[in-house]
């Protein structure tokens, strides 16, 4: 049975000497040649925080080491402001600042030396450089210097967006106006993606827009199985809407009903056409426009998300039917993905259950894996770490 202290223990051999942390292969090693990838320190270092809220000790020293990575580190551009995508990558993404802001939440919640200061310029950077009011989304990807923006426009950034944006409310607290502009926007996002182009496709949401927000079906065909652009409907990324949409809804006073009613709907499709989609137990990685596998690896952030989801609704609406759907899945991610060796999951199978390496090498991530583990029986909330206090 996966444990959460074996699997924080597996994640802490990300540490690297000269700060930060790595991107872990399968064996628990660092790989060097990658050197070091923002979403992984900023991802580390929340889930390292979410550790040290729970009351585990021993936490507290990664979290600082990730803080100071992130607040002072090579990632961290001191004269522009904001984070480089990676150190061989200069460009400036948003997916890649949500997690900072994320990172940024639980270290402030968790009391970690220099957290708030973190939230409080990753926030800045966020609301003047990515965050665009007249839309109510956030735009993508800037140039090192902020000079040239792309025309790229993403739902897998402003998805992240909205939980950084939660999870930085709750740190915030109430008394702190910005808590409430946070919890509004994310509202606003949610509202634009799920309620808007989710619902009017019956529940198949596009991912890739242009400048003007003009859904492009057809990005990136010819790379179907890029690690965060796939071509087509994500399947993990409805569930995780899904679930986010719960979480705005507890943190809204008088939500609208189509926050539960959107979630039910995302959740009920990704569910009904995604698992098993091509014969084979679990949820293929995308699908097409008419619901057939594209990619049909396995990834176990998918898996992952739909189990939070699934027991998010439980709790929510007190529907057993959902549990037992998160437990079965949750099974089949015992059988299948679970890993002995480190304690964490494979991040990638075959249709038929062998691990694979198309999209991911290694098991990078405890991100994922992590947040399921603690939401699993806890209050829908605005995050992790508001759940855990």
């Amino acid at each position: 049975m996966t444990d959460l202290d074996r699997l924080l223990d597996f994640a802490a051999r990300s540490w690297l000497p000269e700060g930060g942390f790595g991107y872990l292969g399968a064996d628990g090693r660092v790989l060097p040649d990658r050197g070091q990838e923002t979403w992984i320190v900023a991802r580390m270092t929340h889930v390292f925080g979410l550790a040290q809220l729970t009351g585990r000790s021993g936490w507290n020293e990664l979290v600082r080491r990730g803080v100071e990575a992130l607040a002072a580190g090579p990632l961290h551009d001191g004269a522009r402001g904001g984070w480089y995508a990676s150190t061989a990558d200069d460009t400036k993404a948003a997916y890649v600042h949500a997690f900072v802001v994320l990172a940024g939440a639980t270290a402030a919640a968790a009391g970690a030396p220099g957290g708030r200061e973190l939230l409080d310029e990753a926030l800045d950077v966020w609301q003047t450089r990515f965050w665009d009011d007249a839309e109510g989304l956030a735009v993508e990807e800037w140039d090192a210097g902020w000079a040239a923006l792309s025309d790229y426009r993403g739902a897998n950034a402003n998805m992240h967006g909205v939980e950084a944006s939660l999870a930085a409310a709750d740190a915030l607290g109430d008394g702190d106006p910005r808590a409430a502009r946070l919890r509004a926007q994310a509202l606003r996002t949610v509202e634009r993606v799920v309620h808007g182009w989710a619902r009017e496709r019956d529940w198949r949401l596009p991912e890739h827009f242009t400048a003007e927000w003009q859904p492009l079906p057809d990005h990136n065909r010819d790379e179907p199985a890029h690690p965060f652009r796939p071509y087509g409907v994500t399947v993990g990324h409805q569930f995780e809407w899904a679930r986010l949409a719960l979480h705005a809804r507890a943190v809204t006073p008088d939500p609208p009903a189509w926050l539960l009613e959107d979630a039910t709907g995302l959740f009920t499709a990704a569910a009904s056409r995604g698992w098993a989609a091509d014969g084979h137990a679990g949820f293929p990685y995308t699908l097409d426009w008419d619901d057939r596998p594209v990619v049909g690896q396995r990834m176990h952030w998918v898996l992952c998300e739909a189990v939070a989801a699934g027991r998010a609704l439980a709790t929510v609406t007190g529907d057993a039917a959902y549990r037992s759907l998160a437990d079965h899945w949750w099974a089949h991610g015992e059988a299948r993905f679970a890993d002995p060796a480190t304690g964490s999951w494979h991040h990638e199978l075959t249709p038929e259950g062998a691990v694979a390496t198309d999209t991911w090498v290694g098991q990078p991530d405890a991100y994922h894996l992590a947040q399921v583990l603690l939401l699993s029986g806890r209050p829908v909330r605005g995050s992790v770490a508001a759940a855990l206090r």
